[in-house]
């Protein structure tokens, strides 16, 4: 399933399963999401979802976990990071998904991280994904943690 455009699923509890949705509109800190990843995977059995660091304001970063095992990908470009002409080259279906999804500010810049799992503390996963968001005026800076894992994809 193609992240950039899959709808995920909403908010969702069972006797058994909980599933919880975490979006945000603002760039997470690369380096403190980094530091809550086992945290984050350990804590539900299946997690997936798009989401973006500060240090990749054009990149939208798949992620996809079941069990522990997390896989963070390149998905391409933002729409809103695209000059306007290249957007006639960008599927229909994506084009749907963004303006479904479209804030003046951030275009279709959005965190959208679904975890599923039995008995999750919903308040505490999205406490620790809220910790993840720099603080109003706060500048990450240019380490990204990321790097070593998705710079050597490009490489190879």
């Amino acid at each position: 399933m193609d992240p950039r455009t899959a709808r995920l699923p909403a908010d969702a509890r069972t006797e058994q399963i909980v599933t919880t949705v975490w979006r945000s509109r603002r760039p997470l800190h690369p380096g403190r999401l980094f530091e809550a990843v086992d945290e984050l995977v350990n804590e539900s059995v299946r997690s997936r979802g798009r989401f973006w660091p500060a240090t990749r304001p054009g990149q939208l970063l798949a992620w996809d976990a079941v069990a522990g095992i997390v896989s963070v990908e390149d998905a391409g470009p933002w729409l809103a990071a695209l000059p306007e002409a290249a957007w006639d080259l960008v599927s229909p279906a994506r084009r749907t998904a963004a303006a479904l999804d479209w804030d003046p500010e951030h275009g279709d810049r959005v965190q959208h991280l679904v975890f599923t799992g039995p008995d999750l503390d919903v308040i505490r996963l999205h406490g620790l994904l809220d910790s993840c968001l720099p603080a109003e005026g706060e500048h990450p800076g240019h380490d990204d943690p990321f790097a070593p894992i998705l710079d050597l994809k490009e490489i190879a």
